[in-house]
């Protein structure tokens, strides 16, 4: 690229964030029923127009083997009419929970009088990079708002017919809704060094929010100026105990796994206890095989399950997104926890356990962003834990970890109210 060009393509960046800046301090203003009002009437606009959104979907579908994208990131990339509708019901909700902004965290009255009020507000600006899902598109613009933040967002290629046309969509009701306009701006340019320099912008940009492939994920890390939200991986565990209903394993395994797989609460590692081994395993192998599930296995486990594959070292620390699972039988609880621990990705993992102390261990001692005992991995997810749409789950501990909601992308302040106290 010629330095003219490289130029020209940082001054971009810099308005677009300018301009990102100017619209969070807005927004910090905003009153909840204009943010409320603004996502209802995106989501009127969303199903009205359905049909240009579908044609603009398939723009990109058109186009997906150009970029060699596996099947299920053409089933991530793809809008149905259900799906939009769903968008639609996403915005919904979010106009439904309580404004986080401005609300009063804590309050106390010091000894001379003084009121101390911690108090909630936004975080500013948010660039939020993503890959091939539309989706998201509306989720994060619609979470960033509601929250008091204005929102950059950096879309794959792979989606940016489908991407644009529902920014439009977006930018046409705030136009309606008293929503300043810059709320939501999408990067036009599909440079990948346009990433690059708004992640320098530290002065604009507050936090920085990559979703999508580890090596985006990684990139964003490494480059950014700014704090950064993010999971690099999603390699999540279903732990079977020795005590586990064994109706239920099966049940919850084949839904962590195949319900949707190329997502990254999808389970992709089954871990089983030996005394439950013998009996679950060929089972589980059985009902796996019935939707394309390919095991791989230590030796046990290719005893019980006739097919099975050999894992390998890198199987146990996989992400699979895909038809393939690890397995692994272990002789005690400690030895799962062990396991789960050192080949997680501390995003999601499950006990399917009859007893209490073993859950209680377990949920004690896995570090993962969200534990579940006798439930699916699949309901690590904002909206299953009533945040609304996320933007995201995180495995980090600071500043935000699990489903980023609402309240996830705020900080606060302390508000200090006297009548005329000194300092001594």
């Amino acid at each position: 690229m010629a330095v003219a060009e490289k130029t020209e393509l940082r001054a971009y960046c810099v308005q677009v964030a300018q301009r990102a800046r100017r619209a969070g301090q807005q927004l910090a203003c905003l009153r909840g029923e204009q943010k409320n009002r603004w996502l209802l009437r995106s989501a009127q606009c969303l199903r009205q127009t359905t049909d240009a959104l579908l044609a603009e979907n398939q723009k990109d579908i058109a186009a997906a083997d150009q970029y060699g994208l596996s099947d299920a990131a053409v089933d991530r990339l793809r809008l149905t009419p259900d799906r939009i509708e769903q968008l639609a019901i996403g915005l919904e909700e979010i106009a439904a929970l309580e404004d986080p902004i401005g609300k009063t965290i804590d309050s106390t009255v010091r000894p001379n009088g003084l009121l101390i009020q911690k108090v909630r507000v936004p975080l500013g600006v948010v660039f939020f990079v993503y890959e091939s899902r539309p989706n998201v598109t509306a989720d994060a613009a619609a979470i960033c708002v509601k929250s008091g933040n204005a929102v950059i967002l950096r879309g794959g290629k792979e989606a940016r017919h489908s991407s644009r046309a529902i920014v439009d969509v977006l930018d046409d009701a705030a136009r309606q809704s008293g929503v300043p306009p810059d709320a939501v701006q999408l990067v036009s340019t599909t440079d990948r060094d346009a990433v690059g320099h708004f992640l320098t912008l530290d002065e604009l940009i507050d936090v920085a929010i990559p979703r999508g492939g580890e090596g985006l994920i990684r990139r964003v890390a490494a480059e950014a100026r700014m704090p950064v939200i993010k999971h690099f991986t999603g390699n999540c565990h279903v732990y079977v105990d020795r005590s586990a209903d064994l109706d239920m394993a099966e049940r919850i395994t084949v839904n962590s796994k195949c319900q949707r797989m190329g997502v990254c609460n999808a389970a992709e590692s089954l871990v089983v206890h030996a005394d439950a081994a013998s009996e679950f395993l060929p089972r589980i192998g059985t009902a796996l095989a019935k939707k394309g599930v390919v095991i791989r296995g230590d030796v046990r486990t290719r005893e019980l399950v006739p097919g099975a594959e050999q894992a390998r070292e890198e199987d146990y620390a996989a992400e699979y997104l895909g038809p393939v699972i690890s397995v692994r039988v272990v002789g005690s609880i400690d030895e799962a926890i062990d396991h789960i621990n050192q080949y997680g990705s501390g995003h999601t993992d499950t006990i399917v356990t009859q007893d209490l102390n073993a859950a209680r261990r377990f949920t004690t001692r896995i570090d993962s962003s969200a534990v579940m005992v006798n439930a699916s991995t699949r309901f690590n997810d904002g909206g299953q834990f009533g945040l609304g749409a996320e933007i995201g789950i995180s495995t980090d501990k600071f500043h935000a970890r699990g489903p980023c909601g609402l309240e996830e992308l705020t900080s606060y302040k302390y508000v200090v109210q006297g009548d005329g106290q000194t300092r001594t």
